[in-house]
């Protein structure tokens, strides 16, 4: 069984809560938008880190993640992507892809929107943590946290940032 937590859309910010709520976890994933390598150091230095660019990242940041995170977490598919849509509305980008070869779990940031629903067309559940960092119109600033557990992701609760 990992803990999982997932945030995004930080732009340079990192605070003692973020980093509390990484402590607990036993991976920590990151959606894009990460803005400084302040952020990513940060978090590698409390645990392992997964992550993806996003359209604000600078080549610094895109030298060291990739646009896209493809891999397994315990026995279940995982996709994390910065721009990717939610289900009915996937971005141009992955739209293809996702149909022909859908992951049980896609992860995505950008919007700012805290998002979690099923695909019940592709058979996969969606996430995107909202936007753990200050810039932005968001009102909350907010990320999830959760258990993988075999095949099984359960134990999914939103975390509201002050």
């Amino acid at each position: 069984m990992k803990k999982i937590l997932l945030l995004s859309d930080t732009h340079s910010h990192m605070d003692e809560r973020i980093l509390h709520y990484a402590g607990e976890a036993d991976e920590i994933w990151h959606a894009g938008d990460i803005g400084k390598t302040d952020v990513t150091d940060k978090l590698k230095q409390i645990g392992p880190l997964r992550a993806v660019y996003g359209n604000i990242d600078d080549a610094e940041i895109r030298k060291e993640f990739p646009l896209n995170q493809r891999f397994m977490c315990e026995e279940v598919d995982v996709w994390i992507t910065h721009i990717g849509g939610y289900p009915g509305k996937y971005s141009p980008a992955i739209r293809e892809e996702i149909r022909q070869n859908p992951p049980k779990l896609f992860i995505c940031g950008h919007s700012h929107i805290l998002k979690v629903m099923n695909d019940k067309n592709l058979g996969l559940l969606h996430m995107n943590p909202g936007a753990a960092g200050k810039h932005g119109f968001h009102k909350k600033r907010t990320m999830l946290r959760f258990q993988i557990d075999n095949k099984e992701i359960k134990e999914l609760e939103v975390i509201e940032l002050e």
